[in-house]
């Protein structure tokens, strides 16, 4: 993964949608009362376009340890989107996804479209199929705690003599199941991903999982980032056809890590810096509430200012060193 590869990156074509980050309206709920809603999740807020597709608006909202906090944080949505939209453009060759090419605003009263701008897509409606495909290039998080204690993770045997944020010798698939609203998503075994989805389409997940990561790590590494690792997640259209679909290769769904200061990380056996929520995780592992520690349940905290502009901060950080 750290051989020469094309940067693609440069040539961004129209529908790319790399964007400075513009003065934007703060959605902690959207409320779109022209289209019915389907389903609000930690983050998107879903609404019904017809019969066959779906608007997804993507929220300032941030769930910690599965719990939403009630402060957004500023112009997240937007970039969780136009990142996502800057990946599926470099990623249709691998496997088809989910957008329809058809403007959000379009579906939409006039009044709402500050709502949407720039923090939606219009997409196909699809069959969800019901696993977590997690690909994993280096040891992080509850991987590097399993493999402590048995030498794999999720049922793949590792090597000896890795550490915490070591790059593994090839990228692993991980998948896990989707919980109900609310609880953790649960590791699995391949085999059991053969016993939900059957053999043949196990296996595509599988091997086109993987090829999106190798494809996607190679890019972001000629952008001096790190994917550790990341989640996808498929459909199936009404030709059975395999659809990458949801977000892709986001701070939220992703682990990014900064290739300086990677080194110096790995030497001390501790996580390297990241792009994501984890000013908010710190904080939260530290407050007290009426003297006691936070137990992880709503409601959550009030988070202070200077962590809030802090994780947004990052976000930004992120889609500009990106796109840029």
């Amino acid at each position: 993964m750290t051989g020469p590869y094309p940067d693609r990156a440069q040539s961004l074509s129209s529908s790319a949608h790399a964007v400075p980050i513009p003065a934007m309206t703060t959605v902690h709920t959207s409320s779109i009362q022209s289209l019915p809603l389907l389903a609000r999740g930690k983050v998107r807020d879903n609404y019904a376009v017809g019969e066959d597709r779906i608007l997804m608006v993507a929220s300032d909202r941030l769930s910690a340890f599965d719990v939403i906090m009630g402060e957004p944080i500023p112009g997240k949505g937007v970039i969780l989107t136009q990142m996502a939209l800057w990946w599926f453009d470099r990623l249709g060759h691998i496997c088809p996804n989910h957008l329809t090419g058809e403007a959000p605003e379009s579906v939409v009263a006039p009044a709402e479209i500050p709502q949407v701008k720039d923090r939606s897509m219009l997409v196909k409606r699809l069959k969800p199929i019901p696993v977590e495909a997690v690909v994993r290039g280096y040891l992080a998080g509850s991987g590097w705690k399993e493999y402590q204690e048995s030498r794999a993770v999720c049922g793949v045997p590792l090597p000896e003599g890795l550490g915490n944020a070591s790059q593994l010798p090839r990228p692993i698939f991980t998948p896990a199941a989707k919980a109900a609203a609310g609880a953790h998503d649960e590791n699995i075994s391949y085999e059991r991903v053969v016993e939900i989805v059957g053999p043949a389409l196990a296996q595509q997940i599988r091997d086109t999982s993987i090829a999106i990561y190798e494809t996607a790590a190679a890019i972001a590494l000629t952008k001096g980032m790190i994917i550790a690792d990341t989640k996808f997640e498929f459909g199936l259209d009404e030709a059975g056809t395999l659809v990458l679909m949801d977000e892709v290769l986001t701070p939220d769904s992703s682990r990014y890590w900064p290739v300086e200061g990677y080194q110096a990380a790995l030497a001390a056996g501790a996580n390297p810096p990241s792009y994501d929520k984890q000013f908010v995780r710190d904080w939260l592992e530290t407050v007290k509430i009426n003297g006691k520690p936070w137990d992880k349940t709503p409601p959550a905290p009030r988070l202070p200012t200077d962590v809030i502009e802090k994780t947004a901060a990052k976000y930004r950080e992120a889609l500009q060193r990106l796109t840029g």
